[in-house]
């Protein structure tokens, strides 16, 4: 085992950087974003919103459930799994004087996520809601996250999120934010150990029906200002192709969507140079309001 140690300490240090982002930072669900480079800020309509930037969720208008699975480089230790639902909530007011439609009350989605393996763990379920007036949604999200260590015991806190997305030129130009963790949340005493508390903002632009162009900016209050880039063509209504690159995880990213009726399928996978390949995988489920 001794022979080996030298390498272990090389990988962790190499995937530090890349833990922090992905364990208890602000998580980047479905396939769809991991395939534009997770620059998602100003992503919406979909449930996995509830996750990227709750705010998202306001240009909901049908329940919709989905799950997700991500696996970082083939180890199973750093598998993700993820269960969320998306609920609009009053009477869905029709798309009226070029604004899209809306639920009246709002949407509240709820999701369920595990990351690690069995010497460490990451549990996180959250309960977001975002509303949406004019040209403009906001959202915010509330964690209750647990960390645990195999032997160490356990750790909990609550973080809370804000979130905003604005329609600068309808049907054109979408400008995104999204703050994780305003509230600083202290996973322990020693050394002051708190959650990441991130700033993403991004702008979506859409020279067609057929193309998404995006572009985000991510700081961590104590790392980096890190750049994510992505595009999404879809060559017919029922399939999209993407690519994407995130600076941060130094990772290309690719993928493809698929609708069939009332379910999406999504599929993406990120190179590294130096740790390989992962892959994300998402299935979401729209169904019919009922009105009461």
């Amino acid at each position: 085992m001794t022979k080996y140690l030298p390498f272990l300490v090389i990988l962790l240090l190499i995937t530090c950087p890349l833990l922090h982002a992905q364990g208890n930072g602000p998580a980047g669900h479905g396939g769809r974003a991991q395939a534009l480079g997770n620059a998602s800020a100003t992503l919406g309509g979909e449930v996995w919103a509830v996750a990227n930037n709750a705010a998202g969720l306001g240009s909901l208008t049908r329940p919709t459930a989905g799950i997700y699975f991500e696996n970082r480089y083939l180890i199973p230790s750093l598998n993700v799994a993820a269960v969320a639902v998306a609920l609009p909530l009053g009477v869905v007011e029709p798309a009226a004087a070029g604004l899209p439609a809306r639920a009246g009350r709002g949407v509240v989605g709820i999701e369920a996520q595990r990351f690690g393996g069995v010497l460490y763990n990451e549990t996180r379920v959250g309960a977001a809601y975002a509303y949406r007036v004019g040209v403009v949604s906001v959202g915010g999200r509330l964690d209750a996250l647990q960390v645990s260590f195999q032997d160490l015991g356990s750790r909990r806190t609550l973080a809370a999120s804000l979130g905003g997305q604005a329609d600068i030129l309808p049907q054109r130009l979408t400008l995104g934010a999204y703050l994780y963790n305003i509230t600083q949340a202290k996973l322990a005493d020693y050394q002051d150990e708190r959650l990441p508390t991130v700033l993403r903002v991004g702008l979506a632009y859409r020279p067609g029906k057929q193309v998404l162009l995006l572009a985000e900016a991510e700081k961590d209050v104590e790392r980096d200002t890190g750049v994510k880039a992505g595009l999404e063509y879809l060559p017919t209504a029922a399939v999209a192709v993407r690519l994407g690159y995130a600076s941060l995880s130094q990772q290309t990213t690719g993928g493809v969507g698929l609708r069939a009726g009332d379910f999406q399928l999504d599929y993406a996978a990120g190179w590294h140079n130096a740790l390989g390949l992962s892959q994300y995988f998402s299935v979401g489920w729209q169904w019919e309001k009922r009105e009461n």
